[in-house]
């Protein structure tokens, strides 16, 4: 592999890794109506790629914010 490659496949994952991440925490610290609700956006947030946009768009707005975050 060349180093044109690598720097594409890096510039190409971490954005995807670091909104993992995010969704992660944003799901841990919002409160659902049930734990089994927070389990299913954990699993979904997992999801390479397409898990991304699912939560961006339906799961976002669904939990609260809890009072100590």
């Amino acid at each position: 592999m060349d180093i044109k490659t690598i720097t594409t496949f890096i510039a190409m994952t971490v954005p995807f890794f670091l909104l993992t991440v995010w969704m992660l925490v944003d799901v841990s610290m919002k409160q659902f109506k049930t734990p089994g609700e927070k389990a299913a956006w954990w699993l979904i947030a997992l999801i390479p790629f397409v898990g991304c946009f699912i939560y961006l768009i339906i799961g976002f707005r669904r939990g609260k914010k809890t009072a100590d975050g």
